[in-house]
């Protein structure tokens, strides 16, 4: 009986075993799966994790979560980080609280908190993680700047600068003057050390800001801050057959790709001299198109990959594109026509350098 009693014990104790090892094969398993839901829908990613109890819902624990950022994806943490619900807000200001930027530069600053997601290319939503960025950075490092609106100011001018100096597009390079003159009267007013200024310019040229390749379902390209990125579908050149392609919008142009995860694009569509306008399609709805206005015959100046890797010039004297959604539509022509016109950048740094001197004049008053 003995015996009997204690081959019992042990069955029982090696069951205990596989039953702790099959739970932590299951919790693996649902994380990896919540990894992926987060990847394609940052929102229901989080949830499906609260609910399988892999996640508290609390804004200090999710923002372990993302700053961890294990298996996931840089450009849905900025999706999640940018949105403006009150609770994604206290995600992100818990997010920014586990950066340390104390007695650090800000361009050494700005370089460890870009390298943790990527921008999404939402002006808003730049806006409200701009403005989190500036005020962690001032609370590590009182007394460097008057306000938290100079920190967001020149952060700004430094992104802009990094883009200026390092995209092969940009033939006018700004010289170090240019950099000071233009941050001339940020600082409430006053102007900013020449030597802080120097010191920033050096730091960008000897070193463009490094973006982060995605460890989950990435995109790996060096696309800094898209102004639009998503799914739409385009109508092929010879073969009028319609692709799904994941397409970027940036400097200027619209780049295209077969799969998010790709490192170069199979095809650019430099949007310079087009026009873009709404069209009517019997296959597919939400269309609009980009084309060479006054020359309808004449063939848009793009490029394309082929199956074989050569790139060869593109076929289109129009590209017929259909979004998801009616909005979606609407946003995309928004943002093609923006970016044919003018950089969003400048705008957003011009309201808040209005807004700084409002105040100035508001104080001396």
């Amino acid at each position: 009986r003995l015996k009997d009693e204690i081959a019992e014990v042990t069955s029982e104790i090696e069951n205990l075993g596989l039953t702790e090892e099959r739970k932590s094969m299951q919790r693996n398993k649902q994380m990896a799966m919540g990894r992926k839901k987060f990847n394609m829908d940052p929102k229901k990613g989080i949830r499906f994790l609260i609910d399988s109890n892999l996640l508290k819902n609390t804004s200090d624990d999710i923002a372990q979560f993302l700053y961890k950022g294990e298996g996931l994806n840089k450009t849905a943490i900025g999706d999640y980080l940018g949105e403006r619900d009150d609770f994604n807000i206290k995600v992100l200001h818990a997010f920014l609280d586990l950066h340390e930027f104390t007695d650090l530069n800000l361009v050494q600053a700005l370089r460890q908190f870009l390298w943790s997601f990527r921008l999404p290319g939402e002006a808003q939503k730049i806006d409200r993680m701009m403005e989190a960025f500036a005020q962690r950075y001032c609370h590590c490092n009182p007394g460097v700047f008057q306000s938290t609106d100079t920190c967001y100011v020149l952060s700004f001018a430094v992104i802009m600068l990094n883009t200026s100096l390092h995209n092969p597009n940009v033939k006018d390079k700004p010289s170090v003057q240019r950099f000071t003159a233009m941050n001339r009267g940020i600082n409430d007013g006053g102007d900013l050390p020449e030597e802080l200024l120097r010191n920033l310019y050096d730091s960008i040229k000897n070193e463009p800001f490094k973006i982060p390749e995605d460890d989950g379902n990435d995109l790996t390209h060096t696309f800094f801050n898209p102004d639009r990125e998503g799914w739409l579908l385009k109508l092929g050149g010879r073969v009028k057959t319609w692709k799904r392609r994941w397409f970027i919008l940036t400097d200027n142009c619209l780049y295209y790709f077969e799969y998010t995860t790709d490192k170069e694009p199979r095809g650019i569509i430099p949007l310079e001299n087009l026009s873009i306008r709404e069209v009517e399609d019997s296959k597919k709805p939400n269309c609009f198109e980009l084309f060479i206005p006054d020359h309808k015959d004449q063939v848009i100046k793009a490029c394309k990959t082929e199956a074989d890797g050569r790139v060869v010039e593109g076929n289109h004297t129009f590209y017929r594109i259909s979004a998801p959604t009616t909005e979606e539509k609407d946003e995309w022509i928004n943002s093609i026509k923006a970016a044919i016109s003018k950089d969003p950048f400048y705008e957003m740094l011009a309201t808040r350098k209005k807004k700084v001197s409002e105040k100035k004049t508001l104080t001396d008053v």
